[in-house]
Parts: C-alpha cells; sequence; structure tokens
C-alpha cells in the first residue's frame, strides 16, 4: 500500500513537472506603464541646412549645408559650408533637418515640430560678432527651428549647432537631454 501511495505521489510530481515545463513561452508584450512616454527611436539626420534671408531685403538670400550621407562615423561629410554673412545685418534665419539616405529624403524637422516640448536647438557663436536668438516656442521653451541672427563688424570664428531631445527634462536650457545631431560652421562675418 506504501508503494502504491509513494507511486501515485511520483507520478502526480512528474506529470506536474511535465505539464508546466512544455508549456508555451507567452509572447504578449507587457502593459506598459500609462504615465511612462514611448521610447522614440533615433533618427538618420544626415543633413543640416540653414537658410538665411536679410530682414531688409537688401543682401541676397544664401543657405548653407552639412551633409554626412552615412550619418555620423563612416565616410567623412560630402559638404560642410563655410556660413558667410554680411556685416551689421539682420537675419532671419531657418534649419532643416534631413535623412537623404531614404528616397525621398525625410524631413526630420517635421518630428521635431511635431515634438517641439521635447527638443531645443543651441546655437553657441565663437569669435563671430553675432547674436542668435530662438525665434520659435513650444507654448513653454524657445525650440529654435527659426532664429534671428544679428551680425556686427567683420570677423571669423565658428558657430556650434546643437539639436538637444529632452523628453520630460526640458527645462529651456542646453544642458540636460541627448545630442540628436551637432555640427559646428565656420562663420565668416564679411
Amino acid at each position: 500500500m506504501k508503494t502504491i501511495k509513494t507511486y501515485s505521489i511520483l507520478v502526480i510530481t512528474l506529470f506536474t513537472l511535465f505539464v508546466t515545463g512544455c508549456k508555451k513561452d507567452d509572447d504578449t508584450p507587457l502593459p506598459t506603464n500609462q504615465n511612462t512616454p514611448p521610447v522614440n527611436g533615433e533618427e538618420l539626420i544626415t543633413s543640416a541646412i540653414l537658410s538665411f534671408v536679410d530682414t531688409a531685403g537688401v543682401q541676397p538670400s544664401v543657405q548653407y549645408a552639412f551633409r554626412d550621407p552615412d550619418g555620423d562615423g563612416g565616410n567623412a561629410p560630402t559638404q560642410h559650408d563655410t556660413i558667410r554673412l554680411a556685416a551689421n545685418t539682420y537675419y532671419s534665419a531657418t534649419i532643416q533637418l534631413l535623412n537623404e539616405s531614404e528616397s525621398p529624403a525625410e524631413d526630420i524637422t517635421l518630428e521635431v515640430q511635431q515634438e517641439d516640448d521635447e527638443h531645443l536647438f543651441c546655437y553657441s557663436p565663437s569669435n563671430t560678432n553675432v547674436a542668435i536668438t530662438r525665434t520659435d516656442s513650444d507654448g513653454t521653451y524657445e525650440v529654435g527651428i527659426t532664429t534671428f541672427w544679428s551680425t556686427g563688424v567683420i570677423a571669423s570664428g565658428e558657430t556650434t549647432v546643437t539639436l538637444k531631445h529632452q523628453p520630460g527634462v526640458k527645462d529651456g536650457t542646453c544642458a540636460p537631454g541627448d545630442t540628436d545631431i551637432e555640427v559646428t560652421f565656420v562663420t565668416e562675418i564679411q
């Protein structure tokens, strides 16, 4: 009798282990926390194009670009213009970001506009005699897709343009967040 009980317990235990060990894995994704923003995959940005319009209408409109078709790393950029602006002039400027590795090119600027509360363009001129002011806003903080450039006397230096991705941490400064793209342009005020 004792042997039958032991045998029965052993069979039930082995059967239970077999059934639970062969259970199909559940590939259903776990529910996300409604307070957690969805992860935004990083976009490939191959080109940054700055367009300038003289607010007085005296100087010609100009456009300067940085193009790196394979993105950061890999091959060297194929275009890296020098920004040349007239001295003592006021310009309205616009930046456009593209992914030109796709055909047709994807305009990343549209995504930045749609997620303007998560993005900030930072402009850092050095030795250029230019003051740059962001002119667009997400309703709370500036964004920097459109800017106003006020040039001074003749000078030559650099302007670094950085796009910061700041979901949940945007505070109007360039400190928080990740860098989506950063380009330094030689800048000549002529």
